[in-house]
Protein backbone atom coordinates (compact mmCIF):
# COMPACT_ATOMS: atom_id res chain seq x y z
CA UNK A 1 0.00 0.00 0.00
CA UNK A 2 1.10 3.13 -1.00
CA UNK A 3 0.82 6.32 1.64
CA UNK A 4 0.78 9.63 -0.32
CA UNK A 5 1.24 13.15 -0.27
CA UNK A 6 0.21 15.17 -2.76
CA UNK A 7 2.01 18.06 -3.62
CA UNK A 8 -0.53 20.31 -4.98
CA UNK A 9 -4.16 20.50 -4.14
CA UNK A 10 -5.15 22.07 -7.93
CA UNK A 11 -6.78 20.46 -10.99
CA UNK A 12 -4.06 18.38 -11.99
CA UNK A 13 -3.92 17.15 -8.05
CA UNK A 14 -7.61 16.28 -8.16
CA UNK A 15 -7.36 14.35 -11.18
CA UNK A 16 -4.75 12.58 -9.69
CA UNK A 17 -6.60 11.58 -6.13
CA UNK A 18 -9.07 10.44 -8.48
CA UNK A 19 -7.02 7.59 -9.72
CA UNK A 20 -5.21 6.76 -6.70
CA UNK A 21 -8.49 6.46 -4.87
CA UNK A 22 -9.84 4.33 -7.52
CA UNK A 23 -7.87 2.04 -9.25
CA UNK A 24 -5.66 -0.22 -6.83
CA UNK A 25 -8.34 0.33 -4.12
CA UNK A 26 -5.59 0.36 -1.14
CA UNK A 27 -3.36 3.26 -2.00
CA UNK A 28 -4.41 6.29 -0.25
CA UNK A 29 -3.22 10.06 0.02
CA UNK A 30 -3.09 10.88 3.30
CA UNK A 31 -1.58 14.25 3.72
CA UNK A 32 -1.71 17.65 1.37
CA UNK A 33 0.78 20.61 0.59
CA UNK A 34 -0.92 23.50 -1.15
CA UNK A 35 0.34 26.82 -1.33
CA UNK A 36 -3.06 28.32 0.27
CA UNK A 37 -4.61 27.11 3.31
CA UNK A 38 -8.35 27.16 1.76
CA UNK A 39 -6.86 24.69 -1.03
CA UNK A 40 -5.40 22.27 1.49
CA UNK A 41 -8.34 22.44 3.80
CA UNK A 42 -10.50 21.23 1.03
CA UNK A 43 -8.34 19.17 -0.65
CA UNK A 44 -7.99 17.49 2.72
CA UNK A 45 -12.04 17.55 3.48
CA UNK A 46 -12.78 15.81 -0.41
CA UNK A 47 -9.87 12.98 -0.36
CA UNK A 48 -9.80 12.23 3.57
CA UNK A 49 -6.39 12.94 4.53
CA UNK A 50 -5.62 13.18 7.51
CA UNK A 51 -2.78 15.71 7.81
CA UNK A 52 -2.61 19.24 5.41
CA UNK A 53 -0.17 22.24 5.81
CA UNK A 54 1.15 24.80 4.13
CA UNK A 55 4.79 23.57 4.85
CA UNK A 56 5.99 21.20 2.01
CA UNK A 57 8.64 20.13 3.62
CA UNK A 58 6.24 19.32 6.74
CA UNK A 59 4.55 17.02 4.31
CA UNK A 60 6.89 15.50 2.43
CA UNK A 61 8.23 14.71 5.91
CA UNK A 62 5.38 12.94 7.67
CA UNK A 63 6.32 9.80 9.06
CA UNK A 64 3.38 7.77 7.95
CA UNK A 65 4.08 9.23 4.18
CA UNK A 66 6.17 6.51 1.75
CA UNK A 67 5.27 8.08 -1.32
CA UNK A 68 5.46 11.63 -2.67
CA UNK A 69 3.43 13.17 -5.69
CA UNK A 70 4.35 16.36 -7.44
CA UNK A 71 1.20 17.87 -8.67
CA UNK A 72 2.91 21.37 -8.53
CA UNK A 73 3.60 24.48 -11.01
CA UNK A 74 6.64 23.88 -13.30
CA UNK A 75 8.75 26.00 -11.06
CA UNK A 76 8.47 23.93 -7.57
CA UNK A 77 9.25 20.63 -9.05
CA UNK A 78 12.78 20.72 -8.27
CA UNK A 79 12.94 22.23 -4.41
CA UNK A 80 9.89 19.19 -4.04
CA UNK A 81 12.45 17.13 -5.99
CA UNK A 82 15.38 17.97 -3.59
CA UNK A 83 12.93 17.57 -0.26
CA UNK A 84 12.26 13.98 -1.53
CA UNK A 85 15.84 13.27 -1.59
CA UNK A 86 16.85 14.86 1.55
CA UNK A 87 13.71 12.99 3.75
CA UNK A 88 14.53 9.77 1.45
CA UNK A 89 11.09 10.01 0.20
CA UNK A 90 10.03 7.83 -3.36
CA UNK A 91 8.38 10.42 -5.38
CA UNK A 92 6.94 10.83 -8.44
CA UNK A 93 6.56 14.10 -10.95
CA UNK A 94 4.14 15.07 -13.02
CA UNK A 95 4.59 16.67 -16.74
CA UNK A 96 7.67 18.42 -17.58
CA UNK A 97 9.70 17.13 -15.48
CA UNK A 98 11.95 20.46 -15.51
CA UNK A 99 12.02 23.95 -16.84
CA UNK A 100 14.95 22.84 -18.86
CA UNK A 101 17.24 19.51 -19.49
CA UNK A 102 19.55 21.37 -16.89
CA UNK A 103 17.24 21.54 -14.29
CA UNK A 104 15.47 18.24 -15.58
CA UNK A 105 19.16 16.44 -15.16
CA UNK A 106 20.03 18.24 -11.90
CA UNK A 107 16.55 16.53 -10.39
CA UNK A 108 17.43 12.76 -12.11
CA UNK A 109 20.68 12.93 -10.19
CA UNK A 110 19.41 14.03 -7.16
CA UNK A 111 16.79 10.90 -7.21
CA UNK A 112 19.90 8.54 -8.77
CA UNK A 113 22.29 9.93 -5.73
CA UNK A 114 19.25 9.58 -3.00
CA UNK A 115 18.88 5.81 -3.72
CA UNK A 116 15.10 6.48 -4.01
CA UNK A 117 12.47 5.90 -6.63
CA UNK A 118 11.36 8.17 -9.43
CA UNK A 119 8.80 7.71 -11.57
CA UNK A 120 7.63 10.72 -14.40
CA UNK A 121 4.07 11.09 -14.73
CA UNK A 122 3.62 11.34 -18.12
CA UNK A 123 0.05 10.23 -18.50
CA UNK A 124 -1.37 10.24 -22.51
CA UNK A 125 2.05 7.13 -22.72
CA UNK A 126 -0.48 5.60 -20.69
CA UNK A 127 -3.85 5.96 -22.17
CA UNK A 128 -5.34 2.59 -23.17
CA UNK A 129 -5.22 3.41 -26.81
CA UNK A 130 -1.84 3.99 -26.42
CA UNK A 131 -0.80 0.85 -24.95
CA UNK A 132 -2.54 -1.29 -27.51
CA UNK A 133 -0.70 1.02 -29.99
CA UNK A 134 2.78 0.10 -28.84
CA UNK A 135 2.28 -3.52 -28.17
CA UNK A 136 1.47 -3.67 -31.90
CA UNK A 137 4.12 -1.43 -33.01
CA UNK A 138 6.67 -3.17 -30.67
CA UNK A 139 5.61 -6.70 -31.92
CA UNK A 140 6.53 -5.92 -35.27
CA UNK A 141 3.05 -4.82 -37.04
CA UNK A 142 4.30 -1.74 -38.66
CA UNK A 143 7.50 -2.93 -39.68
CA UNK A 144 10.53 0.03 -39.03
CA UNK A 145 9.09 3.21 -37.69
CA UNK A 146 9.74 5.94 -40.53
CA UNK A 147 7.20 8.70 -38.91
CA UNK A 148 5.31 9.33 -35.21
CA UNK A 149 3.21 12.09 -34.85
CA UNK A 150 1.67 13.73 -32.08
CA UNK A 151 -1.18 16.37 -31.47
CA UNK A 152 -2.08 17.85 -28.41
CA UNK A 153 -4.29 21.39 -28.72
CA UNK A 154 -6.97 23.10 -26.42
CA UNK A 155 -8.26 26.54 -25.51
CA UNK A 156 -5.50 26.82 -22.68
CA UNK A 157 -4.48 25.60 -19.37
CA UNK A 158 -6.72 25.85 -16.39
CA UNK A 159 -4.38 27.67 -13.69
CA UNK A 160 -2.95 30.97 -14.03
CA UNK A 161 0.81 29.59 -13.48
CA UNK A 162 0.66 28.66 -16.68
CA UNK A 163 0.18 31.51 -18.42
CA UNK A 164 3.51 33.03 -16.19
CA UNK A 165 6.57 32.27 -18.29
CA UNK A 166 9.05 32.12 -15.47
CA UNK A 167 6.81 29.92 -13.39
CA UNK A 168 6.09 27.70 -16.17
CA UNK A 169 9.25 28.04 -18.41
CA UNK A 170 7.58 28.24 -21.38
CA UNK A 171 4.50 28.14 -23.13
CA UNK A 172 2.31 25.26 -24.81
CA UNK A 173 5.52 23.61 -26.23
CA UNK A 174 6.84 22.63 -22.67
CA UNK A 175 3.42 22.08 -21.31
CA UNK A 176 1.95 20.45 -24.56
CA UNK A 177 4.98 19.08 -26.00
CA UNK A 178 6.10 17.11 -23.52
CA UNK A 179 3.57 14.80 -24.00
CA UNK A 180 4.07 14.39 -28.10
CA UNK A 181 7.70 14.09 -27.75
CA UNK A 182 7.46 11.23 -25.30
CA UNK A 183 4.82 9.82 -27.57
CA UNK A 184 6.69 9.40 -30.82
CA UNK A 185 9.90 8.51 -28.40
CA UNK A 186 8.30 5.24 -27.22
CA UNK A 187 6.91 4.35 -31.06
CA UNK A 188 10.22 5.06 -32.86
CA UNK A 189 12.36 3.87 -29.87
CA UNK A 190 13.30 5.43 -26.38
CA UNK A 191 16.79 4.09 -27.28
CA UNK A 192 17.13 5.88 -30.65
CA UNK A 193 18.64 9.08 -30.05
CA UNK A 194 16.77 12.11 -30.81
CA UNK A 195 19.48 14.05 -32.85
CA UNK A 196 18.17 17.92 -33.78
CA UNK A 197 15.08 19.58 -33.88
CA UNK A 198 13.54 22.19 -36.29
CA UNK A 199 10.44 24.06 -34.69
CA UNK A 200 7.98 27.39 -35.61
CA UNK A 201 6.56 28.38 -32.82
CA UNK A 202 4.31 31.91 -32.27
CA UNK A 203 2.24 33.66 -29.36
CA UNK A 204 -0.60 34.07 -32.12
CA UNK A 205 -3.90 34.88 -29.79
CA UNK A 206 -2.62 35.09 -25.48
CA UNK A 207 -1.99 38.10 -24.54
CA UNK A 208 1.23 36.20 -22.83
CA UNK A 209 5.28 36.50 -22.95
CA UNK A 210 5.05 32.62 -24.21
CA UNK A 211 4.12 30.58 -27.50
CA UNK A 212 0.89 29.79 -27.50
CA UNK A 213 1.05 27.74 -30.87
CA UNK A 214 4.14 25.22 -32.72
CA UNK A 215 4.98 23.25 -34.43
CA UNK A 216 8.30 21.01 -34.80
CA UNK A 217 9.97 17.95 -36.86
CA UNK A 218 12.20 15.89 -34.72
CA UNK A 219 14.62 13.79 -36.55
CA UNK A 220 16.60 10.47 -34.77
CA UNK A 221 19.42 9.04 -34.97
CA UNK A 222 17.82 6.08 -37.15
CA UNK A 223 16.17 8.07 -39.82
CA UNK A 224 13.03 8.27 -38.36
CA UNK A 225 10.67 11.31 -37.88
CA UNK A 226 9.04 12.53 -35.08
CA UNK A 227 6.83 15.74 -35.01
CA UNK A 228 4.50 17.46 -32.57
CA UNK A 229 1.73 20.03 -33.37
CA UNK A 230 0.61 21.87 -30.17
CA UNK A 231 -1.81 24.76 -29.65
CA UNK A 232 -3.33 27.09 -26.29
CA UNK A 233 -5.25 28.75 -29.55
CA UNK A 234 -7.67 25.58 -30.61
CA UNK A 235 -11.19 26.06 -30.27
CA UNK A 236 -14.02 23.56 -29.55
CA UNK A 237 -12.23 21.51 -26.67
CA UNK A 238 -8.98 19.19 -26.48
CA UNK A 239 -7.54 17.30 -29.15
CA UNK A 240 -5.70 14.77 -28.53
CA UNK A 241 -4.48 12.69 -32.00
CA UNK A 242 -1.11 10.45 -32.98
CA UNK A 243 -0.15 8.67 -35.93
CA UNK A 244 2.44 6.05 -36.38
CA UNK A 245 3.44 5.33 -39.93
CA UNK A 246 6.38 2.34 -40.68
CA UNK A 247 6.99 0.27 -43.63
CA UNK A 248 4.30 -2.37 -43.03
CA UNK A 249 1.46 -0.09 -41.37
CA UNK A 250 -0.10 2.85 -40.05
CA UNK A 251 -2.06 3.36 -36.80
CA UNK A 252 -3.96 6.44 -36.45
CA UNK A 253 -5.25 7.40 -32.14
CA UNK A 254 -8.01 9.65 -31.09
CA UNK A 255 -7.61 9.79 -27.72
CA UNK A 256 -10.03 13.20 -26.66
CA UNK A 257 -12.74 14.95 -28.39
CA UNK A 258 -13.91 13.05 -31.35
CA UNK A 259 -13.89 9.26 -29.74
CA UNK A 260 -17.11 8.18 -30.70
CA UNK A 261 -19.36 9.38 -28.21
CA UNK A 262 -21.21 12.64 -29.53
CA UNK A 263 -24.28 14.09 -27.97
CA UNK A 264 -26.56 16.79 -28.19
CA UNK A 265 -28.14 18.83 -25.33
CA UNK A 266 -29.72 22.17 -24.69
CA UNK A 267 -27.51 22.70 -21.76
CA UNK A 268 -30.11 22.82 -18.79
CA UNK A 269 -28.68 19.28 -16.82
CA UNK A 270 -25.03 20.31 -15.92
CA UNK A 271 -21.77 22.03 -16.56
CA UNK A 272 -18.59 20.12 -17.14
CA UNK A 273 -18.68 17.47 -19.70
CA UNK A 274 -15.22 16.94 -20.68
CA UNK A 275 -11.69 18.30 -19.59
CA UNK A 276 -10.97 21.33 -21.95
CA UNK A 277 -14.34 21.56 -23.28
CA UNK A 278 -15.86 25.34 -24.24
CA UNK A 279 -19.53 24.30 -23.59
CA UNK A 280 -22.13 22.52 -22.12
CA UNK A 281 -25.12 22.72 -24.79
CA UNK A 282 -25.19 21.92 -28.46
CA UNK A 283 -23.06 19.27 -29.80
CA UNK A 284 -20.15 17.71 -27.61
CA UNK A 285 -17.90 15.21 -27.08
CA UNK A 286 -17.84 13.30 -23.72
CA UNK A 287 -15.04 11.26 -22.47
CA UNK A 288 -16.43 7.61 -20.90
CA UNK A 289 -13.73 7.46 -18.28
CA UNK A 290 -11.99 10.74 -18.14
CA UNK A 291 -9.20 9.43 -15.49
CA UNK A 292 -8.88 5.59 -16.95
CA UNK A 293 -8.93 7.42 -20.77
CA UNK A 294 -6.65 9.58 -20.01
CA UNK A 295 -4.12 7.09 -18.42
CA UNK A 296 -3.73 7.95 -14.65
CA UNK A 297 -4.76 4.43 -13.80
CA UNK A 298 -2.30 2.42 -15.84
CA UNK A 299 0.15 4.89 -15.25
CA UNK A 300 0.00 5.00 -11.14
CA UNK A 301 -0.51 0.92 -11.31
CA UNK A 302 2.53 0.89 -13.13
CA UNK A 303 4.30 3.93 -11.00
CA UNK A 304 3.83 1.79 -7.35
CA UNK A 305 4.11 -1.51 -8.90
CA UNK A 306 7.52 -1.00 -9.74
CA UNK A 307 8.26 0.87 -6.06
CA UNK A 308 6.64 -2.56 -4.84
CA UNK A 309 9.13 -4.51 -7.40
CA UNK A 310 11.98 -2.85 -7.41
CA UNK A 311 12.17 -2.32 -10.97
CA UNK A 312 11.92 1.04 -13.30
CA UNK A 313 8.52 2.30 -14.48
CA UNK A 314 7.60 2.09 -18.13
CA UNK A 315 8.39 6.13 -17.43
CA UNK A 316 11.67 7.33 -15.37
CA UNK A 317 12.95 10.81 -14.45
CA UNK A 318 15.74 9.99 -17.04
CA UNK A 319 12.87 10.29 -19.96
CA UNK A 320 11.57 13.20 -18.62
CA UNK A 321 14.77 14.65 -18.89
CA UNK A 322 15.83 13.49 -22.51
CA UNK A 323 12.27 15.17 -23.75
CA UNK A 324 13.53 18.36 -22.08
CA UNK A 325 16.52 18.39 -23.85
CA UNK A 326 14.05 18.11 -27.08
CA UNK A 327 12.07 20.89 -26.29
CA UNK A 328 15.32 23.06 -25.19
CA UNK A 329 16.53 22.11 -29.28
CA UNK A 330 12.62 23.13 -30.31
CA UNK A 331 12.82 26.39 -28.46
CA UNK A 332 16.57 27.46 -29.55
CA UNK A 333 15.43 26.28 -33.10
CA UNK A 334 12.07 28.66 -33.16
CA UNK A 335 14.95 31.33 -32.29
CA UNK A 336 17.51 30.53 -34.67
CA UNK A 337 14.48 28.96 -37.65
CA UNK A 338 17.55 26.45 -38.44
CA UNK A 339 17.59 22.51 -37.26
CA UNK A 340 19.44 22.92 -33.80
CA UNK A 341 21.70 19.67 -32.12
CA UNK A 342 19.47 18.27 -29.30
CA UNK A 343 22.00 18.27 -26.28
CA UNK A 344 22.31 15.19 -24.43
CA UNK A 345 25.35 14.93 -22.15
CA UNK A 346 23.73 12.24 -20.34
CA UNK A 347 22.74 9.31 -22.71
CA UNK A 348 21.55 5.87 -21.87
CA UNK A 349 20.38 4.44 -25.65
CA UNK A 350 22.25 3.14 -28.83
CA UNK A 351 25.10 4.82 -30.25
CA UNK A 352 25.92 5.38 -33.64
CA UNK A 353 22.93 3.79 -35.05
CA UNK A 354 22.24 4.02 -38.86
CA UNK A 355 19.60 4.99 -40.86
CA UNK A 356 17.59 1.72 -41.86
CA UNK A 357 16.49 0.59 -45.65
CA UNK A 358 13.86 -1.88 -46.69
CA UNK A 359 14.64 -2.47 -50.25
CA UNK A 360 12.54 -5.19 -51.35
CA UNK A 361 14.06 -8.12 -54.32
CA UNK A 362 11.68 -8.25 -56.97
CA UNK A 363 14.15 -10.39 -58.98
CA UNK A 364 18.14 -10.58 -59.83
CA UNK A 365 17.94 -7.06 -61.72
CA UNK A 366 15.46 -5.60 -59.76
CA UNK A 367 14.08 -3.93 -56.87
CA UNK A 368 10.24 -3.59 -56.04
CA UNK A 369 9.15 -0.12 -56.28
CA UNK A 370 5.28 -0.77 -56.33
CA UNK A 371 2.71 -3.21 -57.41
CA UNK A 372 -0.76 -2.00 -58.46
CA UNK A 373 -3.94 -2.85 -60.09
CA UNK A 374 -4.80 0.54 -62.02
CA UNK A 375 -8.46 1.91 -62.69
CA UNK A 376 -8.71 0.16 -65.83
CA UNK A 377 -7.91 -2.94 -64.72
CA UNK A 378 -4.25 -3.30 -65.63
CA UNK A 379 -1.87 -5.46 -63.13
CA UNK A 380 1.67 -3.54 -63.16
CA UNK A 381 4.85 -3.04 -61.01
CA UNK A 382 6.95 -0.02 -61.22
CA UNK A 383 10.66 -1.25 -61.05
CA UNK A 384 14.86 -0.01 -60.44
CA UNK A 385 17.52 -1.45 -62.04
CA UNK A 386 19.80 -2.25 -60.02
CA UNK A 387 22.67 -1.84 -62.34
CA UNK A 388 21.39 1.56 -64.07
CA UNK A 389 19.61 2.80 -61.65
CA UNK A 390 16.54 3.18 -64.12
CA UNK A 391 12.67 3.33 -62.85
CA UNK A 392 10.81 0.92 -65.52
CA UNK A 393 6.90 0.17 -65.60
CA UNK A 394 6.01 -3.46 -66.15
CA UNK A 395 2.46 -4.73 -67.11
CA UNK A 396 1.73 -8.09 -65.22
CA UNK A 397 -0.15 -10.78 -67.28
Amino acid sequence: MQKIAMLGGGFIGRFYAESLHGQRSRDKVIAIYARREETAQKFADDYGCSFWSTNMEEVIAHPDVNMVCIALPNNLHAPAVELCAKHKKNVVCTKPLGRTADEALRMMKMVEEAGIFGGYLEDLCYSPKFLKALDTVKAGSLGRILWAKSRETHPGPHSNWFWDKEQAGGGCMLDLGCHCVEIARNFIGKDIRPVEVMCWAATQVKPIDAEDHAIALVKYENGAIGQFEVSWTFRGGMDLRDEVMGTEGTIWINNFLRTGFEMFTTGKAGDYVAEKAESNAGWLFPVGDEVNDLGYNHMFTDMFKAAEQGREPAETFYDGYVVNAVLDAAYKSARTKQWEPVQLPVWRGKEGVSAGTDLVEYDADHYLIKEEVTHDGRHKVILKEKASGKIVERDLV
